[in-house]
């Protein structure tokens, strides 16, 4: 089996090493490519029955259309699966490309079935004991985003997460159509397993993937409380929602003194009525309080915006600049987030609303979106000049921890604007 990564934030992907570590545990062969990394050569191809990419985010899909058009070239027999957040918003787009098996983004069980329909009959047990994801046929942690500290040096840079899914139904979010508001827990035992193995190799920094680190609250002080008890050197980041930092402010002074460096909160917009277009369950007058308990906290908030939507307006936008300024945190707001359009994908909650449907146009099957047109044309060129103007400061230094390549929710760039920044 060859297991295919295109992009994942710079990280080593999650999406591969877990179901490389099933896969093993039921006798399967397993090779791993991450294509951001490393080259995939015919001869991986050819030598695979079954070759399944990982689709975790928009970008990552629309890299992976060229890929899996050279394994039918390549390799004729091979099947082909696509599985993760992505794969099920885009089935039809991708078994019109020839992909036989599209899967969910908890696909272990399945591609052990589709490996080996015997050993797959056990893999319910499995999941129940959550094998340890397989790193080691993986490029090094240090060829990753690594994190960039302040004075300049850096910190190479593990990853895992300690829930799937989410219980919020944010309207722009593509975890909406496949999790429907569900979440669980990774046992904290497997969560402190992987981190265990890539502090091992080196890692000296672990960011948490979850969509939302405190969707369970007590499942996370459990998490960083061994954390910091096993690795006290080790520092980490987590993403959490505005809400969130409201409800369980009294965790922010824990977080600080278990060497969590930066949270990272989808903020999205200032504006209010944006907010409840997006249904993202705060106001502006909520980020500001954030804001204000992080630094309490001596914890740097790292907001990202999408800077751009069919309701943002000039006079908005010169607002949000001005805002960020007045809060003092230019240094924390990475330049793309000033960029970030509006990504409406197939399926998204985003359709059901008016505004929406008299914005969009037919759905495009290169870009796998709707695209969409502001009513002020003044809005959308603002947009397109933004983001030229931020491949021209992509590499300015800043004063507080971050990662060497920029973080992405569910309102990306294409893989062309990925290039410029």
């Amino acid at each position: 089996m060859l297991l295919v990564s295109t992009y994942d934030l710079g990280r080593q992907p999650f999406g591969l090493a877990s179901p490389a570590a099933w896969l093993r545990h039921g006798g399967a062969e397993v090779d791993c490519v991450d294509t951001s990394r490393e080259e995939l050569i015919d001869e991986r191809i050819a030598a695979a029955g079954l070759v399944a990419f990982y689709l975790p985010m928009h970008a990552a899909t629309r890299l992976a259309a060229p890929l899996i058009d050279r394994v039918r070239r390549v390799n004729a027999s091979a099947r082909i699966a696509a599985y993760g957040l992505y794969a099920p918003l885009n089935a039809t787009w991708l078994r019109e490309r020839g992909v036989n098996h599209v899967l969910g983004p908890e696909a272990e069980h399945e591609l052990v079935s589709l490996a080996d329909p015997m050993n797959g009959r056990d893999g319910h047990a499995i999941a129940e004991r959550f094998l340890t994801p397989h790193r080691a046929n993986l490029p090094p942690l240090a060829e990753y985003a690594a994190l960039q500290m302040p004075d300049g040096s850096t910190r190479v840079v593990g990853n895992t997460d300690a829930t799937r899914g989410c219980k919020h139904l944010c309207r722009h979010c593509p975890i909406v159509p496949v999790y429907h508001g569900r979440f669980h827990a990774i046992p904290v035992d497997a969560v402190l397993d992987d981190i265990r193995q890539q502090v091992a190799v080196g890692a000296q920094h672990i960011s948490f993937g979850d969509p939302d680190f405190l969707n369970g609250p007590t499942h996370a002080r459990r998490i960083v409380e061994r954390l910091a008890a096993e690795f006290p050197g080790v520092t980490y980041d987590a993403t959490i929602k505005i809400e969130h930092l409201l409800k369980h402010a009294s965790m922010l002074p824990l977080f600080a003194s278990t060497g969590c460096l930066f949270i990272t909160s989808a903020v999205e917009s200032i504006d209010d009525a944006v907010l409840q277009h997006l249904a993202k369950g705060h106001t502006r007058a909520d980020f500001v309080t954030a804001v204000h308990l992080c630094r309490q906290a001596s914890l740097t908030l790292s907001p990202t915006f999408v800077a751009f939507t069919p309701w943002t307006t000039i006079d908005g936008y010169a607002e949000l600049l001005q805002t960020i300024e007045a809060l003092d945190l230019g240094e924390q707001v990475a330049p793309i987030q000033l960029a970030i359009r509006l990504l409406i994908t197939a399926g998204s909650p985003l359709l059901e609303l008016p505004d929406i449907q008299a914005a969009i146009g037919e759905f495009d099957p290169a870009s796998l979106t709707w695209p969409w047109r502001h009513r002020d044309p003044r809005v959308d060129a603002l947009q397109q000049s933004v983001m030229r103007g931020v491949a021209a400061k992509s590499s300015v230094r800043r004063a507080v921890p971050h990662m060497t390549e920029a973080w992405y929710c569910c309102a990306e760039p294409s893989p062309e604007d990925m290039r410029l920044v």
